[in-house]
């Protein structure tokens, strides 16, 4: 069984550099193992507000988002046997109050602040190892097969896109078909990401399908969600619909003519490299007017 889910997380640093961790409990699916604090998105849940939450169970203490440090995947073989994908959201945050205390009852059981010469004596989850600089043993790579990806009644999509841009300046975009939520509008080029994938595989494989570019990550723009309990999809089905974002700013050093391939699967119809000028005439979902805000 193959099974997928989104989390963030929460890197806090005391006065004097010391990192707020926490400790798997016996309910969890790696007892003893220490992790940065966090947890699931709860569908519906934008994850800047899914980190305030979680820190909060888990360790007593109130945070603020301060930014989002990375954004990464991975995948591991639970002990009971699944296959777990989990695309995990880090942020940066501040302590804004409480004290803390270890959490009861759930699947963590402490909570520390811990030094930096102490943490990589600890046994750390592999992300949390990364995402602080300690070496670590990399867990052998997962197989993979092609069992469906078990999904509930809600849909909870995570899906990476991209602020793309050529040497010229213009700007590349890909129009939603109708009959798809947004059908008409012209929108970043991106989606879902597959199991397996890191958010940045996704997005160049989906670049290449919808517009038939070849192009280069150049940093983070922006992680947010659309979240919309009535949505309509093909043929008119509804669906309780939410999908966590992550757009990263893309170049395309070598841009060609637009095209949309057949492996886009039918959500484009068309792609199109524009002026910012033009831009600014098209219909244009929410994401893309907001990437085109925080582009500058």
């Amino acid at each position: 069984m193959k099974i997928r889910r989104t989390a963030a997380y929460g890197v806090a640093r005391s006065a004097d550099g010391s990192v707020l961790l926490t400790r798997g409990s016996d309910r969890s699916a790696f007892p003893g193992v220490w992790s940065l604090p966090g947890g699931g998105v709860d569908h519906g849940e934008h994850p800047a507000d899914a980190v305030v939450r979680e820190v909060a169970e888990e360790t007593g203490l109130a945070v603020a988002v301060t930014g989002v440090r990375a954004v990464v995947a991975d995948v591991v073989a639970l002990p009971d046997g699944p296959l777990e994908h989990t695309d995990r959201i880090v942020y940066d945050v501040t302590v804004t109050g409480g004290d803390v205390r270890a959490e009861t009852d759930g699947t963590t059981d402490l909570a520390q602040w811990v030094t930096h010469a102490e943490v990589a004596a600890r046994p750390l989850l592999p992300f949390t190892a990364r995402t602080l600089g300690v070496q670590f043993e990399a867990p052998g790579e997962v197989p993979h097969d092609d069992e469906p990806v078990l999904r509930a009644d809600r849909v909870q999509r995570f899906g990476a896109y991209g602020w793309v841009t050529d040497p010229a300046g213009r700007i590349l975009l890909a129009r939603i078909t109708q009959g798809y939520p947004g059908g008409g509008q012209w929108h970043l080029p991106g989606g879902g990401t597959d199991f397996g994938e890191t958010p940045e595989q996704g997005l160049i494989r989906e670049l290449y399908e919808e517009t038939s570019q070849r192009g280069r990550i150049d940093g983070l723009l922006s992680v947010g969600h659309r979240y919309d309990p009535a949505a309509l999809g093909p043929e008119g089905v509804p669906m309780d619909w939410q999908v966590i974002r992550v757009v990263y700013r893309v170049r395309v050093d070598e841009p060609v003519i637009a095209r949309v391939t057949e492996a886009a699967g039918g959500s484009t119809d068309r792609a199109s490299w524009f002026t910012r000028g033009e831009v600014a005439e098209l219909q244009l979902t929410e994401l893309a007017q907001d990437a085109l805000a925080q582009a500058g």
